[in-house]
């Protein structure tokens, strides 16, 4: 073959293997962006593991020194532990050691159909992972339902957490203005407006992208919909909790999050009197992902004092 021929061949087999990545990004777009958000985690430096609580598997990642103070980040309803992949790396460069886990009936974690998915036993959930990795003591954080989670572990076991970080948390009694079942969409209509209840000004996505979120999403809705049946029930909230945590606390919120308004931060302040809140302005209620470059000063320097 000659040296033109060679090239052509070359180029020949770019463009098939670039078609044929596209074909696949086009059928399956949720999942490339789930293997992207796993691969960054692992080119961050993180380790994705598994450990077993109560007969369950669980997948966490762990990233930073061995040694480092432990920080344990709790997700968000219908989230994973790759949604802290942002704000993580600050932390691990500062010294600390990050565990990221995810909670039963989320990401890589086991399903189970007999689980209740309410706030209280996803905390028992985050103390047997603590139990499972050899953590007496850490700082705890946690993003909206995350840090409800975060809440009752903290309350539960205040020896255990050195310091608590709420990130436009839920968990005071305050029913949603808007309709629960947007978490569960099942047209792009809905799609369109969760989104605009996450983001401030949410980007206009392709239709083969809305087609297959709502797909992929089905597979889930069963433990997003038992979660928050038993959220709605009201028995777990932590406005008689929170009061009476005794570790300092930082309260992060985005200034523009319209899921969970800026006033229950405000509210959440109040009710913890050692509190800090800090306001991200700009940002909305996916701001620990969206914003961590102007949330990671606020937590080291919270960290560290």
């Amino acid at each position: 073959m000659t040296r033109i021929g060679k090239f052509k061949w070359f180029v020949g087999l770019l463009l098939a293997g670039a078609i044929l990545v596209f074909a696949a990004i086009w059928a399956r777009p949720v999942k490339f962006f789930r293997e992207y958000g796993e691969l960054h985690m692992l080119l961050s430096g993180a380790d994705s593991r598994y450990t077993t609580i109560a007969g369950h598997r669980v997948h966490y990642y762990t990233m930073g020194p061995v040694n480092g103070t432990a920080v344990v980040l709790v997700h968000g309803l219908g989230g994973r532990s790759e949604d802290w992949q942002n704000l993580a790396p600050y932390l691990t460069k500062a010294g600390y050691r990050v565990y990221m886990p995810d909670l039963l009936g989320f990401g890589r974690s086991d399903k189970p159909t007999d689980f209740s998915y309410s706030i209280a036993d996803e905390a028992s959930v985050v103390i047997g992972f603590a139990d499972s990795t050899g953590l007496k003591q850490f700082d705890l954080g946690g993003w909206s339902m995350g840090g409800w989670v975060a809440q009752r572990v903290a309350s539960a076991h205040p020896a255990r957490v050195q310091r608590l970080m709420l990130f436009d948390s839920a968990g005071i009694y305050e029913k949603p203005v808007w309709d629960t079942q947007l978490f569960t969409p099942s047209s792009p209509a809905e799609l369109e407006q969760l989104y605009a209840l996450l983001i401030p000004k949410p980007p206009m996505l392709p239709a083969f992208v809305v087609r297959d979120i709502l797909r992929s999403s089905r597979n889930n809705l069963w433990v997003i919909r038992r979660a928050i049946d038993s959220m709605m029930l009201g028995r777990d909230t932590t406005d008689t909790l929170t009061p009476g945590l005794k570790m300092r606390v930082l309260i992060v919120w985005g200034r523009e999050d319209r899921l969970f308004p800026f006033s229950q931060g405000e509210m959440m302040h109040r009710l913890i009197p050692q509190s800090e809140l800090e306001a991200i302005p700009g940002c909305g209620h996916l701001a620990p992902n969206e914003c961590a470059s102007q949330i990671a000063p606020k937590v080291l320097e919270f960290l560290k004092d």
